[in-house]
Protein backbone atom coordinates (compact mmCIF):
# COMPACT_ATOMS: atom_id res chain seq x y z
CA UNK A 1 0.00 0.00 0.00
CA UNK A 2 2.80 2.35 0.85
CA UNK A 3 4.30 2.11 -2.56
CA UNK A 4 0.58 2.92 -4.39
CA UNK A 5 0.15 6.51 -1.96
CA UNK A 6 4.08 7.14 -2.91
CA UNK A 7 3.58 6.76 -6.68
CA UNK A 8 0.36 8.80 -6.58
CA UNK A 9 1.99 11.69 -4.46
CA UNK A 10 5.00 11.64 -6.76
CA UNK A 11 2.95 11.85 -9.82
CA UNK A 12 0.70 14.58 -8.42
CA UNK A 13 3.84 16.82 -7.34
CA UNK A 14 5.38 15.87 -10.72
CA UNK A 15 2.79 16.10 -13.33
CA UNK A 16 0.68 19.50 -13.42
CA UNK A 17 -2.59 18.09 -14.72
CA UNK A 18 -2.84 16.12 -11.45
CA UNK A 19 -6.06 17.24 -9.94
CA UNK A 20 -6.14 15.10 -6.77
CA UNK A 21 -4.98 11.60 -5.49
CA UNK A 22 -8.26 10.44 -6.23
CA UNK A 23 -8.44 11.59 -9.81
CA UNK A 24 -4.64 10.10 -10.32
CA UNK A 25 -4.96 6.52 -8.71
CA UNK A 26 -8.46 6.09 -10.53
CA UNK A 27 -7.38 7.42 -14.14
CA UNK A 28 -3.68 7.46 -14.37
CA UNK A 29 -3.29 3.94 -16.83
CA UNK A 30 0.55 4.14 -16.47
CA UNK A 31 0.79 4.07 -13.02
CA UNK A 32 -1.83 0.75 -12.80
CA UNK A 33 0.67 -0.56 -15.42
CA UNK A 34 3.46 -0.13 -12.77
CA UNK A 35 1.68 -1.25 -9.68
CA UNK A 36 0.64 -4.26 -12.16
CA UNK A 37 4.18 -5.05 -13.46
CA UNK A 38 4.90 -5.15 -9.59
CA UNK A 39 2.72 -8.24 -9.44
CA UNK A 40 3.98 -9.98 -12.16
CA UNK A 41 7.73 -9.10 -11.70
CA UNK A 42 6.75 -11.06 -8.20
CA UNK A 43 5.29 -13.89 -10.17
CA UNK A 44 8.33 -14.05 -12.50
CA UNK A 45 10.83 -14.03 -9.84
CA UNK A 46 8.76 -17.36 -8.34
CA UNK A 47 9.14 -19.46 -11.64
CA UNK A 48 5.68 -18.53 -12.59
CA UNK A 49 6.66 -17.17 -15.86
CA UNK A 50 3.07 -17.52 -17.82
CA UNK A 51 1.15 -16.30 -15.67
CA UNK A 52 3.97 -13.46 -15.33
CA UNK A 53 4.10 -13.07 -18.87
CA UNK A 54 -0.05 -13.41 -19.51
CA UNK A 55 -0.63 -10.53 -17.03
CA UNK A 56 2.24 -8.26 -18.56
CA UNK A 57 0.43 -8.44 -21.75
CA UNK A 58 -3.40 -8.38 -20.60
CA UNK A 59 -1.29 -4.87 -19.32
CA UNK A 60 0.08 -3.72 -22.28
CA UNK A 61 -3.67 -4.31 -24.45
CA UNK A 62 -5.35 -2.13 -21.60
CA UNK A 63 -2.77 0.65 -20.89
CA UNK A 64 -0.16 0.42 -24.05
CA UNK A 65 2.71 0.30 -21.93
CA UNK A 66 4.59 -2.77 -21.98
CA UNK A 67 7.06 -3.77 -18.92
CA UNK A 68 8.03 -7.29 -19.27
CA UNK A 69 7.78 -8.64 -15.94
CA UNK A 70 11.50 -9.66 -16.07
CA UNK A 71 12.44 -6.02 -15.80
CA UNK A 72 13.52 -4.42 -12.39
CA UNK A 73 11.67 -1.22 -11.78
CA UNK A 74 12.85 1.07 -8.65
CA UNK A 75 10.52 3.64 -6.67
CA UNK A 76 8.31 6.24 -8.16
CA UNK A 77 8.85 5.57 -11.48
CA UNK A 78 6.24 7.89 -13.45
CA UNK A 79 5.53 7.24 -17.11
CA UNK A 80 3.91 10.02 -18.44
CA UNK A 81 1.11 9.83 -21.31
CA UNK A 82 2.94 5.82 -21.81
CA UNK A 83 1.30 4.93 -24.69
CA UNK A 84 3.93 2.91 -27.00
CA UNK A 85 6.59 2.54 -24.25
CA UNK A 86 8.31 -0.41 -24.33
CA UNK A 87 10.56 -1.78 -21.19
CA UNK A 88 12.52 -4.82 -21.87
CA UNK A 89 12.95 -8.12 -19.74
CA UNK A 90 16.96 -7.33 -18.65
CA UNK A 91 16.09 -3.73 -17.86
CA UNK A 92 17.11 -1.91 -14.98
CA UNK A 93 15.36 1.38 -14.01
CA UNK A 94 16.39 3.28 -10.74
CA UNK A 95 14.22 5.26 -9.07
CA UNK A 96 12.56 8.72 -9.49
CA UNK A 97 12.86 8.04 -13.01
CA UNK A 98 10.57 9.61 -15.31
CA UNK A 99 9.48 8.43 -19.08
CA UNK A 100 7.63 10.28 -21.37
CA UNK A 101 5.80 7.97 -24.27
CA UNK A 102 6.86 6.14 -27.17
CA UNK A 103 10.19 5.21 -25.30
CA UNK A 104 12.03 2.16 -25.81
CA UNK A 105 14.35 0.80 -23.22
CA UNK A 106 15.31 -1.86 -25.50
CA UNK A 107 17.69 -4.40 -26.44
CA UNK A 108 19.54 -5.02 -29.95
CA UNK A 109 20.09 -9.00 -30.57
CA UNK A 110 18.82 -12.16 -29.05
CA UNK A 111 21.68 -12.86 -26.92
CA UNK A 112 22.00 -14.46 -23.70
CA UNK A 113 22.35 -12.39 -20.30
CA UNK A 114 22.10 -8.54 -19.60
CA UNK A 115 20.61 -7.31 -23.02
CA UNK A 116 18.62 -4.07 -22.23
CA UNK A 117 19.64 -0.44 -20.65
CA UNK A 118 20.62 0.02 -17.14
CA UNK A 119 19.67 3.94 -15.81
CA UNK A 120 20.58 5.52 -12.81
CA UNK A 121 18.29 7.47 -10.21
CA UNK A 122 16.35 10.47 -11.41
CA UNK A 123 17.21 9.77 -15.16
CA UNK A 124 14.62 11.58 -17.49
CA UNK A 125 13.98 10.32 -21.14
CA UNK A 126 11.87 12.26 -23.64
CA UNK A 127 9.15 11.28 -26.13
CA UNK A 128 10.41 8.89 -28.71
CA UNK A 129 13.51 8.25 -27.49
CA UNK A 130 15.25 4.77 -27.58
CA UNK A 131 18.18 3.66 -25.18
CA UNK A 132 19.08 0.64 -26.48
CA UNK A 133 21.19 -2.58 -25.69
CA UNK A 134 23.04 -3.71 -22.60
CA UNK A 135 24.22 0.45 -21.69
CA UNK A 136 24.48 2.24 -18.33
CA UNK A 137 22.69 5.76 -18.37
CA UNK A 138 24.42 7.15 -14.49
CA UNK A 139 22.19 8.78 -11.91
CA UNK A 140 20.65 12.52 -13.23
CA UNK A 141 20.97 11.80 -16.94
CA UNK A 142 18.56 13.79 -19.15
CA UNK A 143 17.51 12.06 -22.87
CA UNK A 144 16.03 14.35 -25.45
CA UNK A 145 13.10 13.60 -27.39
CA UNK A 146 13.57 11.37 -29.89
CA UNK A 147 17.41 10.33 -28.94
CA UNK A 148 18.49 6.67 -29.87
CA UNK A 149 21.17 6.31 -27.23
CA UNK A 150 23.56 2.97 -27.59
CA UNK A 151 26.41 3.90 -25.74
CA UNK A 152 26.73 4.35 -21.65
CA UNK A 153 26.68 7.91 -19.91
CA UNK A 154 28.39 9.57 -17.27
CA UNK A 155 25.80 11.48 -14.27
CA UNK A 156 24.65 14.44 -15.28
CA UNK A 157 24.76 14.76 -18.86
CA UNK A 158 22.17 15.42 -21.84
CA UNK A 159 21.91 13.11 -24.40
CA UNK A 160 20.58 14.38 -27.79
CA UNK A 161 20.75 13.08 -31.54
CA UNK A 162 21.13 9.85 -33.38
CA UNK A 163 23.05 8.48 -32.16
CA UNK A 164 23.11 10.48 -29.08
CA UNK A 165 25.55 12.48 -28.13
CA UNK A 166 26.20 15.07 -25.08
CA UNK A 167 24.88 18.32 -25.90
CA UNK A 168 27.83 20.59 -26.39
CA UNK A 169 28.32 23.59 -27.66
CA UNK A 170 32.15 24.81 -27.86
CA UNK A 171 33.00 23.93 -24.01
CA UNK A 172 29.82 24.26 -22.46
CA UNK A 173 27.30 21.77 -22.02
CA UNK A 174 23.74 22.62 -22.13
CA UNK A 175 20.93 20.93 -19.99
CA UNK A 176 17.40 20.52 -21.38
Amino acid sequence: MLGIREDVRNARLRDPAARGALEVGLTYSTLHAVWAHRWHHWLWRHGLRLAARAGSQWMRFLTGVEIHPGATIGRRLLIDHGMGVVIGETAVVGDDCLVYHQVTLGGTGPGVGRRHPMLGDRVVVGAGAKVLGPITLGDDVKVGANAVVVRDARDGVTLVGVPASVARSGSIEYQI
